[in-house]
């Protein structure tokens, strides 16, 4: 007999420093691994020093492996949309430059279906004060960052750039999607 293991899924989410998007994203059900990295640019290999510059085309972003029956795509897609500002191109907060850009990376059509209907839906009702920005595009490769932006909010969290912008992002997704979060 064939056991049922459980089915995995990817999606890549960029909205500004990708410690935010990995430490909210970690905290999530059905959500088995984040892994911070930079997609999107023209540079092979990019360093984060290199992203830095603002000149080789990446952003930074999470490659998300989740488990659809657990938490769906368009769920995913529901905190993407509470914890960053898509209506800001290329800036989160004081973080400014094309690597900080919003962006939603399908890696199948589907996904770029839900993302552009999640889109029209935030569009149509009005829920942000100006227009929605965030690229919708299908995923070119991913490159994954160096080990020491890995798991950075809880090794860090010290730290006042942790204190300051990523906490209170985790924060608002722990108290707006309650029913999402892990148990421990």
């Amino acid at each position: 007999m064939a056991e049922n293991l459980p089915t995995t899924e990817v999606a890549i989410l960029a909205g500004g420093c990708f410690w935010c998007l990995e430490a909210v994203y970690l905290g999530a059900e059905g959500v088995h691994g984040v892994t911070s990295g930079y997609i999107g640019g023209h540079l092979d290999a990019p360093t984060y020093e290199r992203i830095c510059d603002g000149d080789t085309g990446h952003a930074e972003a999470v490659r998300i492996e989740f488990d659809p029956a657990v938490i769906g795509f368009a769920d995913l897609l529901d905190i993407f949309f509470a914890i960053h500002d898509p209506t800001t191109p290329n800036r989160q907060g004081n973080d400014v430059g094309t690597q900080y850009r919003s962006a939603i990376f399908t890696t199948t059509p589907e996904q770029e279906t839900l993302a552009r209907q999640a889109v029209a839906v935030l569009e149509r009702e009005g829920v942000f004060r100006a227009p929605i920005v965030t690229e919708i595009l299908a995923a070119p490769r991913f490159w994954p960052a160096e080990p020491y932006h890995h798991d950075y909010f809880s090794r860090n969290g010290h730290q006042p750039y942790c204190q300051y912008v990523v906490a209170p992002k985790v924060a608002k997704f722990r108290s707006k999607f309650a029913k999402r979060v892990k148990a421990t």
